[in-house]
């Protein structure tokens, strides 16, 4: 909105800042700060009381976790108050980059508020049927990727290598929708600790602000040999929006937690951040920044996959954040080590960008 405003105004005196997306960038981050502080303890306030209970605990899992009966969950309907919010704002309203990726992150949150609901009402853990939260979460995405095809080419770029792309053609389309879908739950498998998904996130958010604002700049991704993508800067923002919203939800998810993030959180963001991927043509470099997600995603595949072949388990639980707590380690070494992965993994995914 704000964008429009100084844009009309022929961005004059201080509305020059405007102009300029690292400068929207910061201000986003910080608007997105402020607010989701400012709104959080009543907001937290009105989840414990609607839910009681709240979320409900495994009795399966690490015994460590009954105590945080009572926590409220959906603390991720702040975050994504907070993001859009902060957004529409900052963002030019004629990005249609910005449109489709805010639409994955809103649509995504309601079908994990749906399962959310689901839990909290019934008292149990297993939320809405895995086949209907799949067939809303590919339509969603289907639309997005459509969006976001309709700006770009189809074509599959490798990183570390220059003038590479696997041409896709129309299998990009469901290529695209398919890794939404797939980084949107895999954020939602990590979320089991304090602050362990909400971290890596804005981690691979800030990474990728670099990213499609190098992306976005023909300049620069000419010098770097990544492509380029008109109009893909803009996407600074939405990941700037994303680290406001998600630092404002890390300070009352630290432990103890005061919040849960829930599926309406992890879901939305990890959407967002599949989205994001595609929009950027760096849809690779997502699974190397997103690596953590990724392995927290394949212990769950090898332990099911391997249990039903030979009645064994590989892991002592899965997700394999829950191996590492029947190991001994204490939830707070599981989640800062875990961080510290997350860095390193955002660190190789940058080096792709000159490592060509």
């Amino acid at each position: 909105m704000l964008y429009l405003i100084a844009e009309w105004l022929g961005f004059e005196g201080v509305f020059n800042l405007i102009r300029y997306q690292t400068f929207r960038a910061g201000a986003t981050l910080m608007t997105a700060l402020i607010f989701g502080l400012i709104i959080g303890p009543r907001f937290i306030n009105l989840l414990r009381v609607r839910q009681g209970k709240g979320q409900p605990i495994r009795e399966d899992g690490p015994q460590s976790h009954l105590a945080k009966r009572g926590t409220p969950t959906m603390g991720g309907l702040m975050i994504l108050i907070a993001l859009s919010f902060s957004l529409l704002l900052w963002m030019d309203l004629k990005n249609p980059f910005v449109w489709a990726c805010l639409a994955v992150t809103v649509g995504f949150g309601i079908i994990g508020f749906l399962d959310d609901y689901d839990k909290v009402t019934k008292a149990s853990h297993k939320g809405v049927s895995g086949k209907v939260r799949l067939l809303l979460e590919f339509a969603v995405a289907g639309v997005a990727a459509w969006i976001i095809v309709g700006q770009i080419n189809t074509y599959l770029y490798v990183p570390f290598v220059s003038d590479r792309a696997i041409p896709l053609g129309p299998f990009y389309y469901l290529f695209a929708a398919t890794l939404i879908v797939g980084f949107g739950n895999a954020v939602n498998l990590t979320d089991g600790l304090d602050g362990l998904a909400i971290m890596p996130v804005i981690i691979a958010a800030g990474t990728f602000a670099i990213i499609s604002y190098l992306a976005g700049r023909a300049d620069f991704s000419s010098y770097l040999g990544i492509p380029h993508v008109p109009g893909a800067g803009e996407l600074a923002i939405f990941c700037a929006a994303i680290m406001g919203g998600g630092l404002a939800f890390l300070w009352f998810n630290a432990p103890p937690a005061a919040v849960f993030m829930g599926d309406t959180g992890s879901l939305a963001l990890g959407g967002a951040l599949g989205a994001v991927a595609v929009a950027s043509h760096h849809e690779i470099v997502l699974l190397i920044v997103g690596g953590l997600f990724v392995a927290e995603t394949a212990s769950v595949i090898i332990q099911v996959f391997w249990f039903k072949r030979t009645g064994k388990r590989i892991f002592r639980m899965a997700p394999i954040h829950h191996h590492f707590e029947q190991m001994g380690w204490s939830e707070s070494k599981v989640v800062i080590r875990f961080w510290i992965i997350s860095i390193v993994l955002a660190l190789i995914g940058l080096a792709t960008l000159k490592l060509r």
